[in-house]
């Protein structure tokens, strides 16, 4: 399985993952459609399945342009999402697996950002040591998503689910939105050197017209304050105690971030 990702609209992410035995992909949140079909052609590959994370626009937006070219399709998404995501045809609940090229997706449900949004996490293989995390809009890169539907407390915890899987998991999150989150990081950290290394190296990426992701999960427990909010010298810094209390002013600090 190799993953491919696609720049799209002014900041997403689409992912498709490919299977060269077969000749055939996935694609996680598509959000364009010509974006997929000229991938799909230009590579030779058919599409067999669509791996919704939540219900937004710009995760589900080429749904049913998709289902009318490929009629049998699989759509996944979460059973929270029901009568939500186009053509949803398979329901998730946390627990569930989804199999692509012999590789079997763990599915997490990470509500928070939205009241359904689920992960798909392909664990390391016996012959690789890295994992592979679709989070659409929970984790970003040194951030994560706004709470649109859910508490603080749900994000909280579907962050510390995430956060509990390996260091050499790979990150690929939905949106190109990694300078903002690190200036705003640097605002609550500004003596975590990892995180300066960081921030330095996402101008030097970003002028380079380079993405920033995937990142790994790893660096992001050093660099994103969404996953620190139990570390002493956070607690410290925002003079509070309690890892949610922590969270949720963080959250509320970057919701006004500009």
């Amino acid at each position: 399985m190799y993953v491919r990702f696609l720049p799209a609209l002014s900041d997403n992410y689409i992912f498709l993952l490919h299977n060269f035995k077969n000749k055939t992909a996935v694609v996680v949140d598509p959000a364009e459609y010509d974006v997929i079909i000229n991938c799909l052609n230009k590579l030779g590959i058919r599409l067999t399945a669509i791996l919704n994370t939540h219900h937004h626009q710009d995760h589900i937006g080429a749904n049913k342009k998709l289902i009318e070219h490929f009629p049998h399709i699989s759509v996944y998404g979460s059973e929270q999402d029901k009568g939500r995501i186009p053509g949803q045809n398979h329901y998730l609940k946390e627990g569930d697996q989804f199999n692509f090229a012999g590789k079997n997706a763990e599915i997490f449900f990470i509500p928070g950002h939205t009241n359904g949004h689920i992960a798909y996490y392909f664990p390391p293989s016996s012959n690789q040591k890295i994992g592979e995390l679709f989070c659409g809009d929970t984790l970003f890169a040194s951030g994560c998503g706004r709470l649109f539907e859910g508490t603080a407390s749900q994000m909280y915890k579907s962050l510390m689910k995430l956060r509990n899987l390996p260091d050499t998991t790979r990150v690929w999150c939905s949106h190109e939105y990694t300078l903002n989150n690190l200036k705003f990081a640097l605002t609550i950290e500004k003596n975590n050197h990892n995180l300066l290394l960081r921030y330095n190296k996402a101008i030097s990426t970003r002028k380079n017209n380079k993405a920033t992701i995937p990142s790994f999960l790893k660096e992001e427990k050093e660099t994103n304050p969404f996953l620190r909010c139990d570390s002493q010298s956070l607690q410290e810094i925002m003079g509070i105690n309690d890892p949610v209390k922590v969270f949720q002013k963080i959250r509320e600090l970057k919701d006004n971030f500009n």
